[in-house]
């Protein structure tokens, strides 16, 4: 973590889960002017499900927490917010065949987005949040986003969109923990909520049941209706309750009795079809990402990287082509489910060089 000058004045994103409670703790204990605030996204929660963030249970939680360390907390309203930039591109990009990341854009709208700048003109000088990621200012003068240093709870790949405006201002203090040291950690300060099971659902879709929430928000779209599953050739296989209800990959659910396994490989969402073929069908070298963000500078030419197509996926050795605001992607081995619609996220050893959105076509 950045070294702080002393009494910085912070703002912690604090959601009620024990992580964001860990780095406000943290800063706390530093000697800081700390201050929590809670997002509220008016989300109804059903009080058996999960999670138990961005609604009352999380807004109770976190003041829990502050009243603990002795800090001031308030909460924002952000429905209309998270509505804006979140569900309804949540929504298209699912009725157009595609497989969105919620979280890229809720933390580059939200959190880093109206939140940062609300910290800001608050007098903050500071926005801490419980990211396992690590900002580092280098002799070149850059701020540089590099990988949590715990590999099975690393976040960077949903903060690709950080730029150099941001960086300067955020602050991630669990970085260099480890998970099961964070868990230690809250025991050991006693925080309320040091028992609190992780939540790892999309906070505005009740039960996780993304299906449900569709058929719920766009009934009569015509990729939430049957229509015919197919192989490479047109044939027809089987059917289906909705295109809009797979995704590139997918093997459970298809229904169907094959002499090999199927895996869907692409999405018609014009003529509401599931194309599916074998593994091999669904692996691709090459493939277009839009809507890119660099972390620093552009790349001035192609370079060898790491790419990230997904958050659990394991980097792969790549050469990337710039251009604009795209990028072409090729990889040295095959890749399997690349996936319209998910990030594409470039890295160099573990510092994240950017990324963008995966194109239709791979090919």
């Amino acid at each position: 973590m950045m070294t702080l000058p002393p009494s910085s004045r912070i703002m912690v994103a604090m959601s009620g889960g024990v992580d964001s409670s860990v780095a406000a703790a943290l800063l706390t204990h530093q000697g800081h002017a700390v201050t929590g605030v809670t997002m509220c996204f008016n989300i109804p929660h059903h009080p058996a499900s999960r999670p138990s963030c961005c609604g009352p249970q999380g807004i109770a939680d976190a003041q829990r927490v502050a009243l603990h360390l002795g800090i001031p907390h308030f909460v924002l309203g952000f429905g209309d917010a998270l509505e804006q930039f979140v569900v309804r591109d949540f929504c298209e990009e699912y009725l157009r065949g595609r497989t969105p990341n919620p979280c890229v854009r809720c933390n580059h709208f939200l959190k880093f987005g109206l939140l940062l700048n609300k910290a800001l003109a608050m007098g903050y000088e500071f926005l801490a949040t419980g990211h396992y990621a690590r900002i580092e200012r280098r002799a070149d003068g850059f701020f540089h986003l590099l990988a949590g240093a715990d590999p099975r709870k690393d976040q960077s790949y949903f903060l690709y969109r950080l730029s150099q405006d941001h960086m300067p201002h955020v602050l991630f203090p669990l970085g260099a923990s480890s998970k099961s040291h964070i868990r230690t950690l809250a025991a050991h300060l006693h925080l309320p909520v040091a028992a609190k099971p992780e939540s790892q659902e999309v906070c505005f879709v009740p039960h996780d049941d993304y299906r449900a929430f569709l058929a719920a928000r766009a009934p009569h779209a015509p990729v939430l209706q049957p229509g015919e599953i197919v192989d490479l050739y047109g044939r027809r296989l089987g059917t289906h309750n909705g295109a809009a209800l797979f995704t590139i990959g997918q093997r459970a659910g298809l229904r169907i009795a094959h002499t090999h396994a199927l895996y869907v490989v692409r999405i018609d969402a014009e003529h509401n079809r599931v194309i599916v073929g074998s593994r091999a069908d669904a692996l691709c070298s090459a493939f277009s990402v839009h809507n890119v963000s660099w972390c620093t500078t552009p790349p001035p030419a192609p370079r060898d990287c790491l790419v990230k197509i997904r958050y659990n996926h394991r980097a792969a050795p790549a050469r990337i082509f710039p251009s604009a605001d795209t990028v072409r992607v090729e990889s040295h081995e095959p890749l399997f489910a690349v996936t319209p619609g998910q990030s594409a996220v470039f890295y160099h050893n573990d510092e994240v060089l950017g990324g963008g959105i995966i194109d239709d076509q791979p090919s």
